[in-house]
């Protein structure tokens, strides 16, 4: 496969930066969309890797994610061009909109118009935990560890942190017991 131009990584991620709304998790269907489905820079496989690992490192997650893929492609420069990419519209949002938002932050059809993205927000990421489902959970331990990760956020309320650093120590775990077993 042929390298995407430094051109390309940065107006794709432009484009993902520029058309999500609500945090890291909503910009998954995007980057499915863009850097798997269109460019096939990564595998879905892949893409789970990054972004774990974007959860789990310092900073956003979206310019985490946007650094590793444009660094896996194009190297440190990539990665730079990349983050710009995925920064430029929220930059460019918040200086013409934040003075203007403020005269308008009591209007209720502004109000409801957040209602409403935040909805579609929502229904995007629920659409992304169905399809990183299908990659993730491939057999009873990843389908154990899944349920004790939702059953432990809802009712322990822990940091993610936590349930990212069990989640590596039960994946060592399991891996280990495969081995002697085999």
């Amino acid at each position: 496969m042929k390298k995407p131009t430094l051109w390309q990584l940065y107006f794709s991620f432009v484009k993902i930066g520029g058309l999500t709304f609500g945090g890291g998790l909503a910009m998954l269907p995007m980057l499915q969309r863009e850097v798997i489905g269109k460019y096939k820079w990564v595998t879905e496989e892949e893409l789970l890797d990054i972004y774990a690992i974007g959860q789990v490192t310092p900073g956003i997650i979206a310019i985490n994610t946007a650094s590793m893929i444009g660094y896996k492609k194009r190297g440190i420069w990539g990665s730079i061009v990349s983050t710009l990419g995925e920064v430029t519209p929220s930059l460019v949002l918040i200086t013409l909109l934040a003075s203007i938002l403020t005269q308008f932050e009591e209007n209720v059809l502004l109000q409801h118009a957040f209602g409403g993205i935040r909805v579609a927000v929502c229904a995007l990421i629920a659409q992304s935990v169905c399809i990183l489902y299908k990659k993730s959970i491939v057999d009873l331990p990843t389908l154990l560890l899944c349920l004790a990760t939702v059953l432990g956020t809802f009712f322990l309320q822990l940091s993610p942190i936590v349930f990212v650093l069990v989640g590596i120590l039960f994946g060592l775990g399991v891996q280990k017991l495969r081995r002697r077993k085999a």
